[in-house]
């Protein structure tokens, strides 16, 4: 009985298009996608990066900054040209295992797609096979209703009566012979359709998120949970209290190789994705990242408006009050609400107004100190006049310039 209704489920299903394959053309001529995926997170890092160094070093958009400069130069306890370097060492560890990533993926291939679309309109039509089942269920005949409807709506008749189309055929050729075969209605194909392209892509670059976004949670939070992981590693981090864009990857080399390189990694690989949705995924996860880290909250960055986990979340974590909280990364802030770990002590504005003033101060008091010449004033009181008596016994025997020669005549 049960063969018997196993055979029903998959007989008279339509028959799937033949295929013939080849390789994928390069998204960009000349450039495998392989080599793409490599080049394109390290391009977009630096491309962002420049951009907000850009903007910050003329000074534009001041109103949506979250530090001033003068904060960024004294609060910070780490130079920028030890972070531009630690960043390099991290991507160069990022490119080995992206390039050998990419060495255990087949090729990306062409051609399939129909036969594709066709096995998802497949599974559509093995979906309706249970729907007379479903309808005897609630107390009702699915195949009288079919035959009603069959004039006038012969689809729905056809859905009623459990994928069984009657008048929707297809004759094809099989060793000389023509056959009668049934066929895929328009509805199957253009759902199928939008499952392939569209719906399944999702359902991967979701996975991803989920996946990265859990995977940097934990142990991020364990790295300031435990004071040996924090000491070791994640503490250089936090050395940056006022993030720019391009210190968004300045990690312990280690850390940054476990908790961005190998999480994206893993990632990719369970949502199953090939060559060309990793390197989309790869790439837009590193404009979060440096966005997250620009130290602007711009009211026109789509990147701060798609989630709530943006430059100014992000910014709280960096604070010395806020560095037990808010360790979502990169895209979503679910793991910190479910877990009670997002920030909750109100507005922050008073907090950050403090900081700006206590910086400006510093910054003034160091800018009063110095001479034009960088000299210390208090130098003057105990210095020996002596090795200048003759400097100023010269000054004083220089002839004077005649009035009439110290301006030019007015023209007669």
């Amino acid at each position: 009985m049960a063969n018997h209704s196993m055979f029903d489920l998959y007989s008279d299903l339509p028959p799937l298009p033949q295929y013939q394959t080849s390789l994928l053309p390069s998204l960009v001529p000349g450039i495998p996608d392989k080599l793409l995926t490599v080049i394109a997170p390290v391009a977009a890092y630096w491309t962002l990066s420049m951009f907000f160094h850009w903007i910050d070093t003329k000074d534009y958009f001041p109103q949506y900054r979250l530090h001033t400069p003068a904060e960024v130069s004294s609060r910070n306890k780490v130079s920028r040209w030890e972070v531009v370097r630690d960043v390099v060492v991290q991507q160069l560890i990022q490119t080995v295992v992206a390039w050998g990533l990419g060495m255990t993926e087949p090729d990306d291939l062409t051609g399939q797609e129909e036969y594709d679309v066709a096995v998802w309109a497949r599974r559509l039509r093995i979906v309706q096979r249970a729907i007379p089942g479903m309808f005897a269920m609630a107390g009702f005949d699915a195949a009288g209703l079919a035959k009603n409807l069959a004039p006038s709506h012969p689809v729905l008749a056809g859905v009623l009566n459990g994928g069984h189309y009657s008048n929707l055929q297809t004759t094809s050729a099989d060793y000389g012979n023509s056959n009668s075969k049934p066929d895929f209605t328009a509805w199957e194909l253009a759902l199928a359709g939008a499952l392939y392209w569209y719906l399944v892509p999702a359902l991967q670059y979701g996975i991803a998120i989920i996946v990265v976004d859990t995977w940097q949670y934990f142990l991020h939070r364990a790295m300031h949970m435990n004071k040996w992981m924090y000491t070791t590693f994640h503490s250089r981090h936090h050395r940056l209290y006022v993030p720019y864009a391009y210190g968004a990857l300045y990690n312990h080399p280690f850390e940054g190789f476990l908790l961005d390189t190998l999480g994206a990694s893993i990632a990719y690989k369970l949502a199953g994705m090939n060559t060309r949705q990793g390197m989309w995924f790869f790439t837009a996860s590193t404009f979060k990242t440096v966005d997250d880290h620009c130290g602007y909250a711009l009211p026109w960055d789509p990147l701060q408006r798609l989630t709530s986990n943006n430059a100014g979340y992000h910014d709280v974590h960096h604070q010395s009050w806020g560095i037990k909280t808010n360790f979502s990364q990169p895209f979503f802030t679910f793991w910190d609400r479910l877990l009670g770990t997002v920030w909750t002590g109100g507005d922050v504005s008073a907090r950050y107004e403090k900081a700006r003033l206590a910086a400006q101060k510093k910054a003034d008091q160091s800018y009063q100190n110095i001479t034009i010449t960088h000299s210390n004033v208090a130098d003057s009181a105990t210095q020996d006049p002596r090795p200048y008596q003759d400097d100023k016994k010269n000054a004083t025997g220089l002839s004077s310039i005649p009035s009439c020669d110290q301006e030019p005549l007015p023209p007669k």
